[in-house]
């Protein structure tokens, strides 16, 4: 058995059969037919930023080093390709050394490049979906390796179908980006509205973002946590101003479709679960929408601390709000919504 504590970013507990880095495609091949020979559970993972093991892990981890930033532009835009096992945020600096502007919004995100489309990354009025050109996947039963472009991808908020048809037995290996050259500003979200859209720079939203996520999130390495355990609930704009008659105060995204997106945090905060406490794990004092290992948690803590604040919010607001973070267990990903209902 190896210790998983270095390979996630909530730091608990929790062992696997085998830890194993993987460098390219082919590697990656071999370590998957040794476990399917040895009739073994496998595990892909990147910076393990946006997991939380329930148990220990009965097969191998393997963990994604696959590296590598292939560039090329033309008269309107940068194109990107990256493999999977690149930093997303130390890919988000280099773009801005290269004066490649378009990524700025999404600074200081954890996890690698290969995790991005899963979640469809998004913070401060972009999603990764909007830079996406393709996505390339591996099978690891034929090792085919083909690529989905971005509406094949079928992205949603904290969606796409690397959560469904490509769930299992497929690896991302790479991205393909496609930015603009003729740049415009992100600047509908948080204190970014305050920033002139005519004299902005790329690198001052990266630091006014970089700055912002840096005070309202703990270091993994002081806390140990998974960044924002819950998706933002969206909801239909009649209960919305049922919501807002009740709480004048109710910050709210108003959205493309009509619907309005809240933030969690608030929600969470307003039931008054800041400190919140169950064994080792305990609700972010700065920031309600995190859940954070004080030292000593297990998984089943997290687990049911996520419980105990799903059942509040609903219980106070009528809103159901939905983990986003990865649940895994002994054979592989749980269903988060069941662990937690």
């Amino acid at each position: 058995m190896q210790t998983l504590l270095p390979f996630h970013t909530f730091h608990l507990p929790a062992f696997a059969q085998a830890v194993v880095p993987v460098q390219n495609v082919e590697q990656l091949l071999t370590e998957f037919r040794h476990t399917q020979e040895a009739q073994q559970p496998l595990l892909f993972l990147g910076q393990g930023s946006n997991l939380l093991f329930i148990e220990d892990f009965a097969g191998t981890v393997l963990i994604n080093q696959m590296k590598g930033v292939a560039y090329r532009q033309d008269d309107h835009y940068h194109y990107l390709h990256i493999s999977g096992g690149e930093s997303w945020h130390e890919l988000v600096k280099w773009t801005l050394t290269q004066d490649i502007a378009g990524l700025e919004n999404l600074a200081l995100i954890p996890g690698c490049v290969g995790s991005a489309p899963i979640q469809n990354i998004g913070a401060y009025g972009m999603e990764f979906e909007q830079a996406c050109e393709f996505v390339e996947v591996l099978s690891l039963n034929s090792g085919e390796i083909f690529r989905l472009s971005r509406d094949e991808c079928q992205f949603g908020y904290r969606e796409s179908i690397f959560k469904h048809q490509y769930k299992n037995g497929y690896v991302i290996i790479s991205v393909g980006l496609k930015l603009p050259k003729q740049w415009e500003p992100i600047l509908s979200y948080g204190s970014l509205i305050n920033l002139d859209p005519k004299t902005v720079t790329p690198r001052q939203i990266f630091e006014e973002v970089c700055a912002i996520r840096s005070q309202k999130l703990p270091n993994p390495d002081e806390w140990g946590n998974a960044g924002s355990f819950f998706k933002n609930p969206v909801i239909d704009s009649a209960k919305f101003l049922q919501l807002q008659t009740a709480y004048p105060q109710l910050p709210y995204y108003l959205q493309s479709n009509g619907s309005v997106k809240i933030p969690a945090g608030w929600l969470i905060d307003q039931c008054q679960l800041k400190g919140f406490q169950v064994g080792g794990a305990a609700v972010h004092t700065q920031q309600a929408l995190v859940l954070i290992n004080k030292g000593n948690a297990t998984g089943e803590d997290v687990v049911a601390l996520a419980k105990k604040v799903r059942h509040s919010v609903r219980e106070k607001f009528d809103i159901d709000i939905h983990p986003e973070v990865r649940f895994i267990g002994k054979f592989g990903e749980i269903d988060s919504e069941v662990a937690t209902r």
